[in-house]
């Protein structure tokens, strides 16, 4: 996902947040490409940051004038496959900046209308909400995380499979997961507001891992999470 343009290139922390807005999908509203797909047990990304204003006073939509940290803000950037972004770049006058600042409020939108994030009147509604999202990612820990037997065995690919789960279904749901909750705040006892922060920062670890390359050791999930809104 690393932008090519290194001169205003995002750091770390604008990567994770940029693949956090795009749920791991084009931003183009338009384009219904997912931005890791799985292909022969293998996980391919086809994901390419793309300048609003160009990183430089050449490039397409230029705004000279732009210091080098406005160039790589999230402000400036959306996250495109490969197919939008090469379309974007060489077409700029059919795609000019307002348009694609659209685009990432119709992302956003739609991620909200696609994520269920809406606010419910009782637990139990936000409960079955995030409930399936949880078993699942909880199905692919036991099945394929980093703790199984053939996890020790370089040649089985079971860390490769596990970095595919990872990256087609675990982060994505655990977005969609916050997503639900952080609407439904109001509905959280103080102990659970915390399991909640708790959850986030464990993924932002796992995004770090599995996303920007980090070798930091990521948090262990909150086991009190695992109880969130069950009364």
């Amino acid at each position: 996902m690393a932008c090519s343009r290194g001169a205003a290139s995002p750091d770390a922390h604008t990567q994770r947040r940029l693949f956090a807005a795009s749920a791991g999908y084009c931003q183009n509203p338009g384009c219904q490409n997912e931005l890791f797909v799985d292909a022969a047990g293998k996980s391919i990304h086809i994901a390419e940051m793309a300048h609003v204003f160009a990183a430089n006073d050449r490039g397409p939509r230029a705004k000279p004038g732009l210091s080098k940290a406005e160039r790589g803000a999230f402000e400036n950037l959306v996250m495109l496959c490969s197919n939008c972004h090469t379309m974007v770049d060489k077409a700029p006058l059919a795609f000019p900046d307002d348009v694609i600042f659209k685009w990432k409020r119709e992302h956003a939108n739609k991620l909200r209308e696609l994520f269920g994030a809406v606010k419910f009147d009782d637990r139990l509604a936000a409960l079955q909400a995030v409930e399936p999202l949880l078993t699942q990612n909880h199905a692919i820990f036991n099945q394929y995380g980093p703790h199984i037997e053939a996890a020790s065995n370089p040649e089985s690919g079971a860390a490769e499979q596990w970095k595919r789960k990872m990256l087609t279904r675990i982060l994505p749901n655990s977005r969609r997961v916050l997503a639900i909750i952080d609407a439904n705040r109001h509905l959280l006892r103080d102990d659970e507001k915390a399991a909640l922060e708790q959850f986030r920062q464990h993924i932002d670890d796992l995004e770090a891992f599995h996303i920007e390359g980090s070798r930091e050791d990521a948090s262990r999930f909150p086991n009190a999470f695992a109880n969130i809104l069950k009364d």
